[in-house]
């Protein structure tokens, strides 16, 4: 057990795992009976708690570790970012959701079966388990390295193991019985508090320099002679390399397809905008969630910034720098932010901040939970059902999507402990490793969805090898792929925005190269098209 938190820690992890289990019990007090409830939430949801779920669904342990990395480490552009996810959203709100809802769909693939055929929808459906378990074990293995910080005092591999499977069971207990209505409302909850937890550490960090608001400015502007403003917020340069992902051009083209495809094809996001009442308040929660996502996201890249004043700039702190040091803590680069809150955040406030990387770990895991599930059920089990011509009741289905969460748990649980050791292999920064994994599954769906919405072109046939292309050119483009096929002199890096324009384009002409001869169902294809 780690020595670093007092008493007064452990009451605040005492408080919070009793709100967790009151408002646990509070929430699972009706049991759904249906599937239209249990993964719909009976289209009752009101419009900005699905505005906020989304908005801690696509934050995650990733933002509240990586952000303040990466204002540490570089600058505003981060934030930049949003240009191409406000892009993607009005796209998605257009395009997609209104068809979503004319087609009364669960999961956002059934759009494909109308189409293409099942066959598309279910190939679909497997890319988008496949990709989610990559996303999702990995924002669980970053909040595990967090609560093996809690419980242990360090990250060694097997500690890191039992933290993962602990957030696992409590996330798994958490929201099993009733369904997304218990996700969304505790969303809500896990978002005021990691939420809160960023303004304390922002508070603490700003009364510990000495200095005033004007001089911190100054400073940042001039972090070092002959060096970069690390308030600039737009980069124009053409730099294709992993540095350069979060560059203009970048956001307007990689990171409006990385929006795109997460709100829209994504189903531990779009699960979300479909409990509203209607097409028209799902696009207002979808447009709400893009705007909150700006002013949350800045928090934790300020608290960057001024954990760079903290340890880098002696001459306002009137001490020697330690970054040096406090960069390779057990070997991890991204425990800048952690460092702090172990070390420098009074007793109380770091108990309070660690827990609120846990609520955003568990918000994104129970999403994934009950978002694969859906997708299990609704996409796979119960075709196959009725294929057979067995009538089941509904709350058969109701405990098989309660049977699909145990099985994705496992599965997120062991992609947690496989990223434990790809992460340091590929030693990657946290928030880029967390972006970059759902790359793989999205080049994919992408270039399928382009052919479905804006062509008379694909088949069930071209759908399986454009989602497996899609798949193929993003693992060539890893380094350690690159370095089996290609000579030394050869190799290049490029950033994960620029793999996914290129997966995608590919995708699109390999899902292209199908002739559809058969429509489905003419009715609803018009609706598709329409």
């Amino acid at each position: 057990m780690s020595t670093l938190y007092s008493g007064l820690d452990w009451l605040v992890f005492g408080l919070y795992g009793a709100m967790l289990l009151g408002s646990g019990l509070y929430f699972n007090r009706k049991k759904s009976n249906n599937t239209q409830d249990f993964f719909l939430g009976g289209n009752t949801i009101p419009t900005w708690m699905v505005a906020i779920s989304i908005l801690a669904t696509s934050q995650s342990a990733a933002t509240f570790l990586g952000g303040p990395d990466q204002g540490y480490q570089g600058d505003l552009s981060y934030l930049a970012t949003n240009i191409g996810a406000i892009i993607a959203a009005v796209l998605v709100t257009v395009i997609l959701v209104p068809k979503f809802y004319q087609n009364k769909v669960f999961t956002v693939y059934e759009l494909l079966e109308k189409r293409m055929g099942s066959s598309a929808k279910k190939q679909a459906g497997i890319m988008y388990l496949f990709g989610r378990i990559f996303a999702s074990g990995a924002r669980l293995y970053m909040a595990a390295l967090a609560v093996a910080m809690i419980l242990f005092g360090n990250i060694d591999a097997e500690n890191v193991i039992i933290a993962t499977i602990i957030l696992t069971l409590v996330g798994l207990l958490y929201t099993v019985f009733s369904g997304i209505r218990t996700v969304i409302y505790s969303d809500v909850i896990q978002c005021a508090v990691y939420v809160s937890a960023a303004v304390f550490v922002i508070y603490f960090i700003y009364t510990a320099i000495p200095a005033s608001f004007s001089q911190i400015v100054e400073a940042l502007q001039h972090p070092a002679p002959n060096a970069p403003s690390k308030l600039a917020l737009f980069k124009f340069d053409w730099d294709f390399s992993s540095a350069g992902v979060f560059n203009f051009w970048s956001a307007i083209t990689g990171f409006m397809l990385l929006n795109f495809a997460a709100f829209g094809l994504d189903q531990d996001m779009t699960q979300r905008i479909l409990t509203c009442k209607n097409a028209k308040e799902a696009n207002k929660a979808m447009l709400l969630s893009v705007l909150l996502v700006i002013p949350v996201m800045l928090l934790f890249i300020v608290i960057g910034l001024l954990l760079f004043i903290l340890y880098q700039r002696p001459d306002i702190m009137q001490m020697s720098a330690t970054g040096d040091l406090i960069q390779s803590f057990q070997g991890e680069k991204i425990t800048i932010f952690m460092y702090y809150v172990l070390n420098e955040i009074p007793s109380g406030v770091r108990g309070l901040v660690t827990i609120g990387i846990i609520a955003a770990a568990l918000s994104t895991l129970n999403s994934g939970l009950n978002s694969m599930s859906s997708v299990i059920v609704n996409d796979l089990y119960r075709p196959f059902k009725e294929k057979q011509t067995i009538a089941l009741p509904e709350s058969h289905y109701v405990k098989a999507g309660q049977v699909g969460m145990i099985v994705v748990a496992g599965a997120l649980c062991l992609m947690a402990i496989l990223c434990f050791y790809w992460q340091r292999y590929t030693d990657m920064p946290l928030l880029k490793f967390a972006l970059s994994v759902m790359v793989f599954s999205y080049s994919g769906l992408l270039g399928v969805y382009f052919t479905a919405l804006f062509t008379q072109r694909g088949n069930a046939s071209s759908v399986f090898w454009a989602l497996m292309i899609g798949f193929i050119v993003t693992l060539f483009f890893q380094p350690y792929v690159m370095s089996i096929f290609l000579p030394q002199a050869w190799l290049f890096d490029l950033g994960f925005t620029w793999q996914l324009c290129i997966g995608s384009f590919i995708s699109l002409l390999v899902c292209m190269l199908g002739r559809n001869k058969k429509v489905v169902d003419n009715n609803l294809t018009a609706s598709l098209d329409s």
